[in-house]
């Protein structure tokens, strides 16, 4: 049987008197491709920034391999996590060299492991942007971040990969390249979950989808097939979204 590598029970998010996320069961299980998926607004980012314990729990838990999150004894050196990206921006002092090692530092340890630069030179290969290892972060286009962000998460091979719309801004011969990533990821048995407003290219390769509608779970189940413009051939996910709010230090920290 597959085991349970994520589990959110009853959990309630809320900001204010706003209730983001509402009294979500869910578990995900290892070598399972996830999409959350929903209109802006519906809770998609919280939902999963709740898995890491990155927003507090009105009600519920969650557990990451049989840990509670959040605690200082769960693993999330295992998880790989991409958060939406901004727009360019300068004022990053950090280089994406600096960006991508960050994801090796621990809870524990910011001393970069045996090998970190070159695992580091991998990653950022694998997302076409060896050739920026020394470039400022603020440099670079919003799509060249957004891949960055995926080239930190990867450098640690994670067991779990958690994507907030990963394919936001990225042109499409890099689509096909996040959707390499992710198919690589399922098939050395890597737990996937995609925060998508659209799947795009990734679409053949999701086995289950969440639809999320004002917080509350309105389907889990088989992906629902795309409709309208999203359903014609060529389709890219190149148009920014209104729910974009991660901020620029996301792109230097090094926790997740």
């Amino acid at each position: 049987m597959t085991s349970t590598v994520l589990s959110a029970a009853g959990i309630t998010v809320g900001f204010g008197e706003t209730i983001a996320v509402r009294d979500v069961s869910i578990d995900v299980h290892a070598d399972q491709t996830v999409a959350i998926l929903g209109s802006n607004g519906s809770g998609k980012s919280t939902l999963v920034r709740a898995f890491l314990g990155l927003v507090p729990l009105r009600t519920g838990t969650i557990s990451l391999f049989g840990t509670v999150v959040p605690s200082r004894h769960a693993p999330l050196e295992r998880v790989g996590y991409v958060p939406q990206r901004t727009t360019a921006q300068g004022g990053l002092a950090a280089s994406v060299g600096e960006v991508v090692e960050a994801g090796l530092l621990s809870r524990t340890s910011r001393n970069l492991p045996a090998h970190g630069k070159e695992r580091a030179r991998a990653a950022l290969d694998t997302m076409g942007l060896a050739d920026r290892y020394s470039f400022p972060v603020g440099a670079l286009s919003g799509g060249q971040q957004q891949r960055v962000l995926i080239a930190r998460a990867l450098v640690r091979n994670p067991d779990v990969l958690i994507m907030d719309e990963p394919l936001a801004g990225v042109d499409a011969d890099h689509q096909i390249v996040v959707a390499d990533v992710v198919q690589a990821a399922h098939e050395r048995g890597a737990a996937v979950v995609l925060v998508l407003h659209e799947a795009g290219p990734l679409a053949p390769l999701l086995q289950r989808a969440i639809v999320l509608d004002r917080g509350c779970v309105t389907h889990d189940g088989a992906p629902p097939a795309a409709v309208g413009a999203h359903a014609m051939p060529g389709h890219d996910h190149v148009h920014p979204h209104a729910d974009q709010t991660t901020e620029p230090s996301d792109l230097q920290r090094g926790v997740l």
